[in-house]
């Protein structure tokens, strides 16, 4: 019964089918719950850190339960993107077209992207697929690629684009890394297809048929929704990718890996990502915050991971974190002292 706990990452989908419908100010219901509501509750709810015997990881990893809940999100995810285009067809409030675009573009990301970037780390064909499937309305299927096989091979170095620098704001971090982790893709995605022998027009070639797919979408809003709405669909997608490097931002700012004798990069290890033990902000994300964990043993579901004790600790959870990082000063203020102390003490 405690594991229910997971249907709680349902909530913010909730919330904004009910506000998209409602129309007027509760446009902005997913805004308020996301930012004020979900910090308050996280501020006064105590953190936990599980972990679990041999015995239990094993029968969590083959409990179905846990897989079911990621695979409803695929349904949950178009639902509330077709609903905002139907809604948005005949609205003409300004103000209530951007609370729907930012409403929908929260829960693409939380549920979307977020989802996507969990099952893209599984085996088999069908997770990986439904992975790609939830990037696709977000217009961000290269993620996939640049993700699996540059970040979490380059992460706290000066090469991987989801990395801030120290006292690199968010505003100047959304530019590098959406513009840089495009271009790692078509690299990594080049390689890949090099290393095997194969041309560029090769079936093989992921990239052109994540285009292509991409395309084709927008092409299907366009055909049944008219330019207007397919601009505001793009704004969605926009907004979602957005909110997914501010997560960027968040789990690895400041961090770097050390060079060893041989001019290589040490293996990453839990103290290169920032880790949050509290409850509401791990179960909203499905364990994300246990982000130290996952980079230590990326082919972890999400269901086991757990929080290791040297790992670099966030003040407060990731949705009150995301939301501190809207404000550089303040984040800079709360963040530096603790790269500066954890950077001295990891060297």
């Amino acid at each position: 019964m405690k594991d229910l706990k997971y249907l709680m990452a349902y909530s913010i989908a909730i919330i904004a089918f009910i506000g998209i419908l409602a129309g007027g100010p509760l446009v902005y219901l997913t805004v308020v719950y996301t930012f004020i509501f979900i910090p308050i509750l996280e501020s006064n709810t105590k953190e936990y850190k599980n972990e679990y015997s041999d015995d239990e990881k094993k029968n969590r990893n083959l409990d179905p339960f846990f897989d079911f809940l990621l695979y409803l999100n695929i349904p949950i995810v178009f639902g509330i993107f077709f609903v905002s285009l139907n809604t948005l067809l005949y609205t003409n409030s300004v103000y209530e077209i951007i609370g729907i675009i930012i409403s929908a573009s929260i829960v693409m990301a939380t549920n979307g992207i977020n989802v996507a970037h969990e099952l893209g780390h599984r085996k088999s064909l069908f997770s990986r697929t439904c992975s790609k499937l939830l990037y696709l309305p977000c217009q961000y299927m290269h993620f996939f690629i640049e993700h699996n096989y540059g970040h979490h091979i380059n992460v706290a170095t000066p090469d991987d684009p989801a990395t801030a620098k120290y006292k690199q704001n968010l505003y100047s971090f959304w530019i590098s890394s959406v513009t840089k982790t495009y271009i790692s893709a078509w690299r990594i995605q080049l390689k890949l297809l090099r290393v095997s022998k194969l041309s560029f027009f090769s079936l093989r070639n992921d990239m052109i048929f994540y285009t292509l797919f991409q395309i084709s979408f927008l092409i299907f809003i366009y055909l049944n929704y008219g330019l207007i709405i397919t601009i505001y669909s793009v704004l969605m997608s926009i907004g979602s990718f957005l909110f997914l490097e501010t997560i960027n931002y968040v789990e690895h700012y400041g961090l770097l890996r050390k060079i060893k004798s041989n001019g290589k990069y040490e293996r990453v290890k839990p103290h290169h990502s920032w880790n949050s033990n509290h409850t509401i902000g791990r179960i909203t994300l499905y364990e994300l915050t246990r982000h130290s964990d996952h980079h230590f043993i990326s082919s972890k579901k999400y269901q086991v991971l757990e929080s290791i004790d040297d790992s670099p600790q966030l003040p407060y959870g990731y949705p009150t974190s995301i939301l501190i990082s809207f404000f550089p000063p303040l984040w800079f203020r709360i963040m530096n002292p603790l790269v500066e102390h954890h950077m001295d003490y990891t060297n």
